[in-house]
């Protein structure tokens, strides 16, 4: 989460504010890792979905920050972690069809008691 850019003092005026962080990035790159955390559990597809609309807002915001608002970095890694959310809540929803569908299937006859015409 290194991605603060400072300004050397001879650059800046001192009227300038201070770089802040962005206040979305953070909220999602929380909502990120949360989605990665609860993806196999299909649960993190509705903090992935909200985290990528968060980073969304806040690339713009930082675009037009210039530079006075940080946290590319956790916008960055909190696209990553909520695709990697989605991605895995779809395997685990193809795992569980695939297991439904083969629970389902019976090879062979079926053997029924005696009592049974």
């Amino acid at each position: 989460m290194g991605d603060a850019v400072f300004v050397s003092g001879a650059d800046r005026d001192p009227a300038d504010p201070e770089p802040v962080a962005d206040s979305k990035a953070t909220a999602a790159f929380g909502l990120g890792l949360l989605a990665a955390v609860t993806g196999p559990a299909v649960g993190g597809i509705v903090p992935a979905t909200i985290a990528l609309a968060l980073a969304r807002q806040a690339r713009e915001e930082l675009r037009t920050g210039e530079g006075w608002r940080t946290g590319a970095g956790r916008v960055r890694w909190a696209e990553r972690l909520a695709w990697l959310g989605l991605a895995l809540a779809g395997l685990s929803l193809v795992a569980l069809t695939v297991w439904l569908f083969l629970r389902g299937v019976h090879f062979g006859t079926q053997d029924f008691p005696p009592t049974v015409d």
